[in-house]
Parts: structure tokens; C-alpha cells; sequence
């Protein structure tokens, strides 16, 4: 086993200590004390891993993001592609985004999928690995769950599963089951954070590849699934369980701005009258929201007049502004008034010498 020891002993050592827990309730030699104990190895291992599934979470937002800046250094250097690679590490470099942190959570576990998959293997074969001996190798050997054994494979020969007391058809109806259950979640949990969790008005590679993987990942646990044991097909299916739920928890509490889920629980927190609705806000009257349009238009009616005003209106008479003093009739106009009467010339003196 050389260099894998320590993980060999850290697997199987918490394995035991589960089973020893669970052997006081379930039978020591049942599937459900074995089974239960990788289930909670799933458990242990992915509350271990709820920081890297948190900096997923921010780099993913943080790819969300940078979507319209790729997408202009994609247009931008369409024909060059080295040039648009470089371009793309330099806005990476400059924004502390790392790509591959979304696969931190599988990266991270990887170590622990194949230690338990070694570790299973031995069983299988009826050797010890890590601390656990003879006597629960051949406990954990014979156990069943649903009729198959965890250390059988869909690929195991009749006489092999004869040895682990088991027939070809429990064995296969089994691992399909929890092959096709496996990547199911698998696929789910991808397409859930695609429709849900992205802003899809903006077209990138990224999403392209994100989009890819929804389908890549599930024929991959398919067709690798077969040469699984079931003890390894339970640890799989068990981490994709919690993957969806925890990933479902995020996107509802905590989604992606522009994407349906952030519509989601918009609508759910101005249903519930936690946000303010800026719109009707804004329609109320008095609060300085009302637009133009909607504020209402007083109409004046014009002031009744007599009849001696309107006949004075009719003949070209300026009327009076409201509030004024109404004028007599015959009066003539301000301006008339005030300017002063014309002076009646002098008479020329008579010349008294022409009469003389």
C-alpha cells in the first residue's frame, strides 16, 4: 500500500468506530451497522469540507461576475486565441478568481473515495487493511445491503459472489439501482445550479463548459460505477445526496444576482412583506414619488361677470385681473386717465398799428 497507509488506517479507523456504534442498536454482522457507518463517513468527511464548499460558492459568484468582461475580451480578440488566453489569466489574476475552485469539494474528497474504495477492495479479497482485522473482515465481508453485499461489483463472476453469499441478479439489480440513482443526483444538482443559479442573459465559455458537465458527470459515474463495490456506490450516492441539499440551501438563502433564484426570493421577500416594493413606493402621493403624469390637474372656472363687463369685453376692453376693482361703465381706460389734458394754444396779439 506504500505511501496510502495513513489514509488506509484514517478510513478504516472511522469506519470501526461507527460501526461500533451502530452495533448497539443493529446487528454487528448486518449491512445497515456497515452501511450506516460509511453513510456517516460521508457526513464526517463533507462537515470537514464546509469551508472549501463555501470559497465554491464565492468563486462561482465571482465567475458569475466576470461574465461581461470575458465576454468582451472574447469579441475582442476573437481571432487570436493566444492573446485571448492571456487576457482571460491577467482578469483572473487581477480579480483573485481561481477557476478551478469549483472543484475544490471533489478534489479535496478524491483521496477519501479511493482510500475507501482500497479499503473495500481488501474486504473483498478477505485481507486486513488499516486497523481493521480479521474477525471484521469477515463481518463486514458477509454483510448485506438489500441482498448485496458492500464489497460485491456488477462485474463479479458468479462463483465470487457464491463466496460472498450472494446470486448475480441481487448483486446487478442493486448496483443499477444505485448506479442510476448516483447519477441522477448527479445530474440534478449540475442542472440546478445551471438554471437556477446563473445569469443566463450572458453567453460565455464558461457556461458552455458548465452546461457540458451536466452531462459529462453522469455517464462518467455510469460507466465507472459498475466496477464500484456497493459500499463505494453508497458513499457516492450519499455525497450527492448532501451536495444537492446543500446546494439547494445556498441557492435559496443565498443566490446569484440576475438569476431566477435571486428572482425567487425576491418575489418571496415582498410577499412576505420584508422588501420594500420600490414601485409602489414611488406611486404613493404626498411622498414625493408621484410622477408628472399621474399627478391630478386643477381646473379654474372662469368668474361670473355682468353684463355691462361682457359688452365691454366685446368691444375690445381689456378685462380686469380677478381681485381687482370692477370699473364703471363709460369709464375710459387707466392709461387714457393719466395722461394731462392739452393745453388750448395762446391767441396771436392784434397789431394795433395797421389801424392807425
Amino acid at each position: 500500500m506504500g505511501i496510502f497507509n495513513p489514509l488506509y488506517d484514517a478510513v478504516s479507523w472511522i469506519i470501526v468506530q461507527f460501526h461500533s456504534l451502530y452495533s448497539l442498536v443493529f446487528d454487528k454482522d448486518s449491512g445497515w451497522a456497515w452501511g450506516l457507518s460509511i453513510i456517516s463517513l460521508v457526513i464526517l468527511i463533507r462537515i470537514c469540507l464546509i469551508p472549501l464548499f463555501v470559497k465554491q460558492i464565492k468563486s462561482t459568484r465571482n465567475m458569475q461576475a466576470l461574465q461581461p468582461k470575458m465576454k468582451a475580451i472574447q469579441e475582442r480578440y476573437k481571432n487570436d486565441k493566444q492573446r485571448q488566453s492571456e487576457e482571460m489569466m491577467k482578469l483572473y489574476k487581477e480579480t483573485g478568481t481561481n477557476p478551478l475552485s469549483s472543484c475544490l469539494p471533489i478534489l479535496a474528497q478524491s483521496p477519501f473515495f479511493f482510500s475507501l474504495y482500497h479499503v473495500l477492495s481488501y474486504i473483498a479479497k478477505g485481507q486486513e487493511v488499516g486497523v481493521i482485522k480479521q474477525d471484521m473482515v469477515t463481518s463486514a465481508q458477509h454483510a448485506h445491503i438489500f441482498g448485496a453485499p458492500l464489497a460485491a461489483k456488477f462485474t463479479d463472476s458468479a462463483s465470487t459472489l457464491a463466496n460472498l453469499g450472494a446470486s448475480v441478479t441481487d448483486v446487478r439489480v442493486v448496483t443499477v439501482i444505485m448506479i442510476i440513482l448516483m447519477s441522477g443526483s448527479q445530474f440534478y444538482t449540475q442542472r440546478q445550479l445551471m438554471t437556477k443559479n446563473v445569469d443566463m442573459t450572458v453567453k460565455t465559455p464558461f457556461m458552455q463548459q458548465q452546461k457540458m458537465l451536466m452531462y459529462v458527470f453522469p455517464v462518467m459515474f455510469a460507466v465507472f460505477g459498475i466496477n464500484f463495490p456497493v459500499g463505494v456506490l453508497i458513499y457516492w450516492l450519499t455525497t450527492n445526496v448532501w451536495t444537492m441539499g446543500q446546494q439547494m440551501f445556498v441557492i435559496r438563502r443565498n443566490p446569484t444576482p440576475g438569476s431566477l433564484a435571486f428572482k425567487e426570493r425576491q418575489d418571496r421577500l415582498r410577499a412576505a412583506g420584508k422588501l420594500k416594493d420600490d414601485s409602489k413606493a414611488a406611486a404613493k402621493p404626498g411622498e414625493g414619488g408621484a410622477t408628472a403624469d399621474a399627478a391630478p390637474v386643477k381646473r379654474t372656472q372662469p368668474k361670473r361677470q355682468s353684463k355691462s363687463q361682457r359688452q365691454t369685453a366685446g368691444t375690445g376692453t381689456q378685462a380686469q385681473p380677478s381681485g381687482g376693482t370692477a370699473k364703471k361703465p363709460g369709464t375710459p381706460p387707466a392709461d387714457a386717465q393719466s395722461k394731462p389734458k392739452a393745453q388750448p394754444k395762446a391767441q396771436p396779439k392784434p397789431n394795433l398799428s395797421k389801424k392807425k
